[in-house]
């Protein structure tokens, strides 16, 4: 365990570390409250000491927006690139969080925060992080993530294909961008189990909140398999299929890629981008070397039923960034035995495709997202 020190009156403190990017721990923490310039605590933070707040909750908030507007005065060279554009991208949003991740607040026991004029955290903490081990020490833009997650939680995400919403928890992928959710609600099923949902067998595979499982479901297939490798994915999952009332008709497995078996259908929405996340929040983003694009393609074959399709739900970007060519996409495909029989795309209707101000616009403005119907060429 991870144990944080600074030193309060002239009192020697310590609390536990706890980073969901993995952060390293602070080598040097100081006690700062209202009287903290934006100034001096954005120049500490880039020297790398932690600001331990003891003052006002909103205060704290707007700080950290000073010290956000101080990193964007330094906007991210531009490059003719789009490779080094994305790169360049990447490595102005690790600065930006590595330094606002200096702002530290401190949760007591039970997840009190004690400042003045703070929100009552300790439902959203005990959702995200369990239950209490004691004090614990995080980061005020973890915290405010944990707090915005957990409204999206009680909330909960329309889903028109459902009619329904979708109740995501914190650290799982929210089904914002419904683009992909239509693919998966609209495309022909395969002839078998289209004469006969009923009799059918479908994987969900990285299945995340659920929802393209229950979109199966609802399309009339009998029996689906969710699974995931995340265990807060997992426990998401399950927790939708039940406020559905879809447990008879919808299991959910894991953590692993594929269940066991075989499947007249099986459907893979796996990260778009082939980069290395920087903790597990950004593990429904991007998927270091196209690992479980790569993983979903060579099970597919031995897992599909004769008469079977594999459905491989994929953004373009990756190809609009340089990070991967639809050759290598197509000769992936090609060397697990598959064949596409049919390619269907929807164009994002997320702000960020419209966003002319975003570093990766162009790439995200020529963006399509396609569902692959593949199946085994033997």
């Amino acid at each position: 365990m991870s144990t944080i020190h600074w030193t309060e009156n002239h009192t020697h403190q310590s609390a536990r570390w706890h980073s969901e990017n993995n952060t390293p721990l602070p080598q040097r923490t100081v006690v700062a409250d209202d009287r903290m310039k934006a100034n001096d605590a954005y120049r500490q933070a880039c020297e790398g000491t932690a600001l331990l707040w003891q003052g006002d909750f909103h205060n704290a908030q707007q700080l950290l927006q000073a010290m956000g507007r101080r990193i964007d005065r330094k906007p991210p060279r531009s490059s003719t690139s789009p490779s080094e554009s994305f790169r360049l991208h990447r490595r102005s949003s690790n600065h930006r969080a590595r330094v606002l991740g200096k702002l530290l607040v401190l949760l007591d026991d039970d997840y009190t925060l004690a400042l003045r004029r703070a929100p009552d955290v300790h439902q959203a903490c005990r959702k995200a992080y369990g239950p209490s081990k004691g004090p614990m020490a995080v980061s005020l833009r973890e915290l405010l993530g944990v707090i915005g997650a957990h409204q999206w939680r009680l909330k909960g995400v329309d889903v028109p294909a459902l009619g329904t919403r979708i109740h995501p928890h914190y650290g799982v992928f929210t089904p914002v961008r419904g683009e992909y959710v239509d693919l998966v609600a609209h495309a022909p099923l395969p002839p078998e189990t289209r004469h006969s949902p009923a009799t059918g067998t479908a994987f969900d595979l990285g299945t995340g909140t659920g929802v393209l499982a229950a979109v199966l479901a609802h399309r009339g297939i009998n029996r689906v398999v969710a699974t995931d490798i995340s265990p807060r994915a997992l426990a998401c999952a399950r927790e939708n299929v039940y406020r559905l009332a879809l447990t008879d008709r919808i299991e959910v497995s894991g953590p692993g890629l594929f269940p066991e078996g075989r499947a007249d259908l099986i459907v893979c929405n796996p990260p778009w981008l082939p980069a290395r996340p920087t903790g597990p929040i950004e593990q429904g983003v991007y998927d270091p070397d196209s690992t479980m694009l790569h993983s979903f393609l060579t099970g597919l074959s031995a897992r599909l039923r004769p008469g079977g399709e594999g459905w491989l739900i994929l953004s373009d970007l990756a190809e609009h960034l340089g990070l991967r060519t639809r050759r290598q996409l197509l000769d992936a495909i090609q060397a697990a035995h598959l064949r596409v029989v049919d390619k269907i795309d929807t164009k994002p209707r997320h702000p960020r495709s419209r966003d002319a101000t975003n570093p990766l616009h162009t790439a995200r403005s020529a963006e399509t997202t396609s569902l692959w119907r593949l199946m085994t060429t033997a």
